[in-house]
């Protein structure tokens, strides 16, 4: 018997190219470098691709694909597949995503974070607002409350923060103008050098990004019970890249955000909060605690005008306002 071994050849490279049309490799655009804020997103990569014997893998890069701010931008033009952002870095390009940032919402776990976020994320309104930059909303990064590192003199009131120049974004901005600060908003990855510069007196983050982008490194006073709100930093899909994928890599995505999430928040409750307490002390940074009293005269004097003022600027831009803040604080406590 004779065999035609050109077309044994053909064939094998037929069948190469047909192994490898099935592969996918998705670009992921995040920025600063891998810790507790991306832990949810390396674990997608990994799920994904142990689901699909890696056929699917996500590359992630962190900060070589986009600037944080432009990320959004990139997954409208598909200069990647997906993305992390933070709606207080463009509040005019996800509007109805910025009522999570509102301040003294009254969130107090990541878990309550995520499931409230979540919810949000499914709201048509929501998801037509985000289709605008052809974006799919995945999954959330919950952040604990915010609070503040900071030179100089610490504030002992919260008379003590008028006219201090404060690194905050979204509703926390809003309610630090409430007490006179002036808030700034900046990158993430541009606030050590204004702190060490003397732009800005005080950071407000999260306290993985006070160790990450090491304002304990210049900090000397941090806030332990301002928690003026948080933001909201979504993880988005391009929606035709999303769309294009084979049905088992969609359920395999799909399908790994809730492992996803549940390592994320495990990883932040546990290893990145059993550092932060170890961390001041060791950097001998004081801690400023607030009176209940100021604390509540701080959040009524601020949380009623915010709201009422995000749902008149939402209404005029055509969302149901009122229907997502009733969303949100409705779930509050439950």
């Amino acid at each position: 018997m004779k065999f035609n071994f050109k077309m044994i050849a053909m064939a094998t490279v037929a069948t190469a190219f047909a192994g490898e049309a099935l592969a996918v490799e998705w670009n992921v655009s995040l920025w600063g470098k891998r810790r507790a804020f991306t832990e949810h997103v390396e674990k997608m990569a990994e799920l994904v691709s142990a689901k699909t014997n890696g056929d699917f893998t996500l590359n992630i890069s962190y900060g070589g694909l986009s600037k944080n701010k432009e990320n959004l931008d990139g997954i409208s033009i598909g200069a990647f597949e997906m993305a992390q952002f933070c709606a207080g870095y463009h509040r005019d390009k996800n509007p109805s995503i910025t009522v999570l940032e509102l301040p003294f919402l009254g969130v107090s776990s990541l878990e309550e974070e995520r499931t409230i976020s979540q919810a949000v994320y499914k709201h048509p309104a929501v998801v037509a607002d985000l289709a605008r930059w052809n974006a799919t909303l995945l999954m959330p990064s919950p952040l604990p409350q915010y609070n503040l590192v900071g030179v100089g003199d610490a504030p002992k009131t919260l008379a003590d923060f008028k006219g201090m120049a404060v690194r905050a974004t979204g509703g926390v901005g809003k309610a630090m103008a409430a007490v006179g600060a002036v808030p700034t908003s900046m990158s993430a990855t541009e606030v050590r050098q204004a702190l060490d510069s003397g732009v800005v007196k005080a950071v407000a983050f999260a306290p993985h990004a006070h160790m990450s982008y090491g304002t304990v490194e210049t900090g000397v006073w941090w806030t332990t019970n301002l928690n003026p709100g948080t933001v909201n930093c979504p993880v988005v899909a391009n929606t035709d890249a999303l769309a294009a994928l084979s049905d088992d890599h969609r359920a395999a995505l799909l399908g790994s955000i809730d492992e996803s999430l549940d390592h994320y928040i495990s990883a932040y409750n546990g290893k990145t909060m059993d550092a932060w307490g170890p961390t001041l002390t060791d950097k001998g940074i004081t801690s400023v605690t607030y009176e209940g009293a100021e604390l509540a005269a701080f959040k009524e004097a601020v949380a009623g005008p915010a709201a009422a003022a995000w749902i008149s600027d939402m209404n005029a831009k055509g969302l149901p306002a009122q229907e997502l803040y009733d969303l949100v604080t409705g779930m509050v406590g439950k």
